[in-house]
């Protein structure tokens, strides 16, 4: 549980970087990151604990420039400190002359003040060094702000490198066997390159989830390169938690239902028409014998039509030749990242006294020195077989093992000394698979309850 404080400033970073994620993008150039920027600072936003509503260009370059340096938690406000910084004009009075001169893009700053003054907003006296000082801070010289259009316009219709900006959705297609003798609606999920058109990722599957968007990203970023910006619908199927620490850990901004381009999900709703009208409708459902059948002929004529297919939005150019023309623009992922790991899902436990824990529905033990204490697990959601890593303050403890609840049934347990458990955690690195002690003792107990019952 978040405290007052932590909350606050949890708050303004998530607002901060919902301003700075979409200059971040690495695809962006230098110009259009500063257009980005003056168009951000002609908004007017609900800022978190302030009565300000808008923001300089100066302050949002400055965010931008410490997300590239410290990534987002560079973003989480830091200590005051007013060495040599003048306190002649309070934060009311800032914001009155920044809301004068915003309305009259005319009026000299001195001026600004000075009438400001006979109204009688501002009562305190402002020398010209400060004024001067605070209006640079804010980028709020008379020049800049007469260049400066008032009208919001569109910031880019159109993006030119692959993996700049990628679209998902869904989209419901017709029942299907499941295996288990029953029809269930097949949903296709697709990943589409805004830029060239091309499906980096696609599949069909019984639900919408956001364990299948993960494997989307995590698809794109391993066979293709690094995603700039990532664009959706506000489908529950994309706004996992889960989904959104991992995105943040890549950098990778998620944009919502709000478009930043005219056409907002036009792409794929075109992309879904084309698959109704060629895919669809020449198809005999009846004969798809499961999901893997529709897959693998999806993909069939995904790479042998669609890709080859000229396309009016590409000046008549296939989007498999528009991909490959603009291959050198991608920006590969950086190799120092494990993405297997950064995948990884996290929750925490507190373990019972007996030794073990639940995790989605499965009953798991850890080693003695852990009962009572609360512990972090990272786990592949995504794999055959659940394991997790169990960590405990910052250390790796080993991994969980699924509990044969018939053979522990049998197994007396002991009392805990905490004291004691607490000390043999501090003195160990990582505990050795001896520690499951349950475990072994409900062996013996098993064999020598075998023994028994053949005497």
């Amino acid at each position: 549980m978040l405290d007052e404080n932590e909350k606050k400033m949890r708050e303004i970073q998530e607002f901060r970087f919902s301003i700075i994620s979409e200059i971040a993008n690495p695809y962006l150039a230098w110009g259009e990151i500063d257009q980005l920027i003056r168009e951000k600072a002609k908004r007017t936003y609900h800022i978190p604990y302030t009565k300000r509503t808008t923001l300089s260009r100066a302050c949002i370059k400055k965010w931008y420039l410490r997300f590239k340096k410290y990534g987002k938690p560079g973003l989480a406000p830091r200590p005051r400190s007013d060495a040599g910084k003048s306190k002649a004009l309070s934060e009311k009075d800032q914001n009155a002359i920044m809301k004068m001169l915003e309305q009259k893009p005319d009026l000299s700053a001195t001026n600004a003040v000075r009438k400001l003054q006979r109204e009688g907003v501002i009562s305190n006296p402002v020398s010209r060094s400060t004024l001067s000082r605070f209006i640079i801070a804010s980028s709020l010289d008379r020049k800049s702000r007469k260049k400066d259009n008032p009208e919001e316009r569109s910031l880019k219709f159109e993006f030119f490198s692959p993996l700049e900006c990628v679209q998902s959705d869904c989209m419901h297609a017709f029942p299907v066997p499941d295996g288990k003798g029953k029809n269930r609606k097949a949903i296709l999920l697709v990943f589409i390159d805004d830029a060239t058109r091309r499906i980096l990722y696609s599949n069909f599957s019984f639900s919408e989830n956001a364990l299948e968007f993960e494997k989307g990203i995590k698809h794109i970023l391993k066979t293709h390169g690094r995603i700039g910006a990532l664009y959706t619908d506000n489908g529950a199927t994309f706004v996992s938690n889960q989904t959104t620490r991992i995105l943040d850990i890549l950098g990778i901004p998620l944009f919502h239902s709000r478009p930043y381009r005219p056409q907002g999900k036009g792409k794929n709703e075109r992309f879904f028409r084309t698959v109704r009208d060629q895919f669809i409708l020449p198809l005999e459902p009846e004969t798809i014998k499961s999901l893997a059948d529709l897959n693998m002929r999806f993909r069939t004529w995904l790479e042998t039509e669609y890709h080859r297919t000229p396309h009016s939005g590409l000046n008549n150019t296939t989007p498999l030749d528009a991909w490959l023309e603009k291959t050198k623009y991608i920006i590969p992922v950086d190799p120092t990242i494990n993405l297997d790991e950064v995948f990884l899902h996290e929750a925490k436990r507190k373990v019972y006294k007996d030794n073990t824990f639940t995790l989605l529905g499965t009953l798991f033990e850890v080693p003695v020195p852990l009962a009572g204490l609360v512990i972090k697990l990272l786990y592949d959601p995504h794999g055959p077989v659940l394991i997790p890593h169990v960590h405990h303050e910052g250390k790796l403890q080993g991994n969980a093992r699924t509990v044969d609840s018939y053979a522990n049934s049998r197994v007396k347990r002991s009392v805990i000394n905490h004291g004691c458990i607490q000390k043999q955690i501090d003195n160990s690195e990582e505990l050795p698979d001896a520690g499951f002690t349950n475990t072994k003792a409900s062996l013996a107990a098993s064999k020598v309850s075998s023994q028994e019952e053949s005497k």
